[in-house]
């Protein structure tokens, strides 16, 4: 793990193009949507519903807002939501992993790819640029303390733990992602933020130029309504 400067630059950057409410609510709900349809209703049994219902609360949102997502990803196919993950390069070797949640996987892919096409990006083939990424569980609290909480995430097979400030920042197997969390839970701690991310292994920093080209990119590609999220290698 490269220390504490790596994580403090893994902040979700569409959090600052995102301050539409209606948006926001959207993307939780086509989280909660797709993983409704791919496991079990019950949020103690499907841990990405979980985190999804979680970040819902978290972002104020209605809980009539969460029982109809959660209802429409248990009925038909006609509303089916699909996750997709395509594979960009920006300005001054930035590399960008986007995933989608959508109901047109033909409208997404022509939507990112016009996206970069247009503002000095390029789509790349799926492989280009994933092998650069760890996938990876992500949970960021702050605990009651700081000892107990690290040696509780340590005893649950946490992969690293790393001290910033006041936070813990935990990082998790995927598919332990749920599982530690809960076990935080248990000892009160505030959860700042759970979920899974692409961590790039390598990072670049841009020069000036290519940064405000790479923002302009970044704030087109945030505002189209089917990317989820959008991960880079940028220091």
């Amino acid at each position: 793990m490269s220390g504490h400067s790596k994580w403090s630059t893994i902040k979700h950057k569409k959090g600052v193009t995102d301050a539409k409410r209606s948006k926001i609510f959207s993307r939780i709900a086509k989280a909660i949507m797709v993983a409704v349809q791919n496991g079990d209703p019950d949020p103690e049994m499907n841990s990405a519903l979980k985190l999804a219902i979680d970040q819902a609360k978290k972002a104020n949102m209605p809980k009539e807002n969460i029982e109809r997502a959660m209802k429409k990803g248990s009925g038909d196919t006609d509303s089916k939501i699909e996750e997709v993950t395509y594979e960009g390069m920006g300005p001054g070797g930035a590399m960008m992993i986007i995933t989608c949640a959508t109901d047109n996987t033909n409208r997404a892919l022509t939507e990112v790819k016009t996206a970069l096409k247009k503002n000095n990006g390029k789509f790349v083939p799926s492989g280009s640029v994933s092998f650069q990424f760890d996938f990876v569980g992500f949970i960021s609290i702050v605990p009651n303390d700081i000892d107990t909480a690290e040696l509780t995430a340590i005893e649950a097979d946490a992969q690293d733990v790393i001290v910033e400030d006041d936070n813990l920042i935990i990082i998790t197997q995927p598919t332990d992602l749920h599982a530690i969390l809960k076990k935080l839970e248990k000892e009160t701690q505030t959860i700042n933020e759970a979920k899974l991310i692409y961590s790039p292994t390598q990072q670049v920093t841009l020069n000036a130029t290519d940064q405000d080209m790479y923002t302009a990119l970044l704030d087109i590609l945030e505002d189209l309504d089917d990317v989820s999220e959008i991960f880079d290698n940028i220091a």
